[in-house]
């Protein structure tokens, strides 16, 4: 199959992977490398676009590699986006790489509660795709990711809670045009003390949340971090018209990962490919 264009990976430049003075240098041009030897035809970098100093977390909510960037009042803080420093290595990828239409991107967190400030650190205008995502919540004690809010709540209510945000990202917000990983949530699910996590438990707020980004005209985001058939049903169920991929690669190997599994779930529900690689998938009227 002609692989889809990877429309979510990272790069040295977003912060979680270390950033680009860190062990990730050169982590943009090896994965260009892995994608031309794939035989991907497109790719979208977008890196993460989040305001530091602004959600709590404790050391084992973070990888070795971020430990030190928990701050003495126990916040992620790390440097800005470097959206200079960014687009002048796609710049550069992009000689560098003729064969691989190499496209730029964020991903912007919340962007609901804070766009305006990260547009200020960015001109969205400058960048091919917007995706929006919600990585965060606040359940009275501040924001915090949802892994750091299992421990301390019950499993259903923080899974309720990210749901019932999503409609709220959606209205609160016209800079994103793709919904990406939905499932966020259940990355982290704590399987150890709530068992195996079953969507039939949360359907009713899955389908509500992707009603809403339907209604809101938005693509939803096919993240193949996690592969779950009953996404594109439900996505398809609620009125969903459009569908990206996005490995959520942070290192070259993961590029475009789970790809060609994701494409078969999609068109069991009646998603085709556009025209072009870059193109989103979308829903046949017929099916």
């Amino acid at each position: 199959m002609t692989l889809p264009a990877d429309s979510h990976v990272h790069s040295e430049w977003s912060w979680d992977t270390g950033g680009p003075r860190s062990h990730a240098a050169g982590r943009m041009r090896a994965t260009c490398e892995q994608a031309v030897r794939i035989g991907l035809a497109a790719i979208y970098f977008t890196e993460h676009l989040d305001l530091p100093d602004t959600w709590h977390a404790e050391p084992q909510d973070l990888m070795p590699h971020q430990q030190d960037l928990l701050n003495d009042a126990g916040r992620v803080e790390f440097a800005p986006f470097d959206a200079a420093g960014y687009l002048e290595a796609v710049d550069r990828m992009r000689h560098e790489f003729p064969e691989l239409r190499i496209h730029t991107g964020v991903e912007l967190g919340q962007p609901h509660l804070w766009g305006d400030r990260a547009a200020g650190i960015v001109d969205l205008d400058l960048v091919d795709r917007v995706l929006g995502s919600l990585h965060l919540l606040d359940l009275g004690d501040g924001l915090a990711e949802p892994h750091t809010l299992f421990r301390t709540h019950d499993p259903a209510e923080v899974m309720n809670a990210y749901l019932e945000q999503v409609p709220a990202m959606v209205e609160g917000s016209e800079a994103f045009e793709v919904v990406t990983h939905i499932d966020y949530a259940v990355r982290l699910w704590p399987v150890a003390t709530a068992g195996p996590f079953d969507p039939r438990a949360f359907e009713d707020g899955f389908r509500a949340a992707l009603r809403s980004i339907a209604e809101g005209g938005r693509a939803l985001e096919m993240n193949t971090r996690r592969l779950g058939s009953w996404i594109p049903q439900w996505w398809a169920d609620s009125g969903g018209k459009a569908v990206t991929f996005g490995s959520d690669a942070h290192t070259p190997e993961a590029v475009a990962s789970g790809f060609p599994e994701a494409a078969a779930m999609l068109e069991h529900v009646g998603f085709r490919p556009g025209s072009t690689p870059e193109e989103p998938w979308v829903r046949s009227p017929a099916i």
